[in-house]
């Protein structure tokens, strides 16, 4: 039996979306996991909190390596992730999904590899490939899924990763727009390199709740308006992963 992994980033990681729920709390070498553990149809679900079940832990408090550890240890086969982000770019508007491809890390003090020590030198060096970071397969099935279900869905996306908890200055979002970057957040490096050195296929459902700052004629974003977003789309993120599971093998 096929069991998924669901990253819920902020506002987006409600257990309700699974049943037969459990709290399962998992021993990694970075540190103890607590997850949900329940189904979606016939697929066994971990649902992970990215910020932890009280959103107590802000993006560059992340354990990540804990976090990717404890999916893989429970046999994850695959892993969704969810995670609001700020547009760069004029055509994804407020409350639009994008299906990331790409993505820029412009993090500064994560622990971003596994690989962090080569015992007995270069001969067990580990240089992980990641061209194509996000998985196809299951880029895809989001893709034709979120058609199916009539959602407003753009099928690709650069995503650039700050450290945060603070949000851009405008000359630093404009500086990522030049940089080719469609979107932004505080989460997915190193959650993506790390499910890459893992093995694990990866693919990410970006939710864009604001203009960033880029935008002039725009005021800049707030919180408070963030989690206005996302109280108006849950539903839909809730249902683009109910739907798109089942099709996963």
């Amino acid at each position: 039996m096929v069991k998924i992994g669901i990253i819920g980033g902020s506002g987006l990681d409600n257990p309700d979306i699974i049943s037969n729920v459990k709290d399962e709390t998992i021993k990694t070498d970075y540190g103890e996991v607590t997850v949900k553990t329940g189904k979606i149809g016939d697929k066994d679900i971990v649902l992970l909190a990215r910020h932890g079940l009280d959103h107590s832990i802000p993006p560059s408090g992340v354990n990540f390596r804990a976090n990717i550890q404890a999916l893989k240890k429970s046999g994850c086969a695959y892993i969704l992730a969810t995670t609001a982000c700020g547009s760069l770019r004029k055509e994804i508007g407020r409350g639009d999904f994008i299906i990331l491809d790409q993505f820029i890390d412009f993090t500064r003090h994560r622990k971003i590899t596994f690989f962090d020590k080569f015992p007995g030198g270069a001969e067990n060096a580990k240089h992980t490939a990641m061209p194509e970071p996000f998985d196809e397969q299951l880029r895809n099935t989001l893709i034709e899924t979120a058609k199916e279900s009539g959602i407003k869905t753009h099928q690709k996306g650069t995503v650039i990763t700050i450290e945060g908890p603070r949000f851009s200055t405008r000359a630093e979002s404009k500086m990522f727009r030049i940089w080719g970057a469609d979107v932004i957040n505080m989460s997915i490096a190193p959650e993506c390199i790390l499910a890459n050195e893992a093995g694990i296929p990866y693919a990410a459902i970006a939710m864009s709740t604001d203009y960033d700052c880029w935008k002039e004629d725009e005021k800049p974003v707030t919180w408070e308006e963030i989690l206005e977003v996302f109280d108006k789309n849950v539903r839909k993120v809730t249902q683009l992963l109910i739907n798109t599971i089942p099709k996963i093998k």
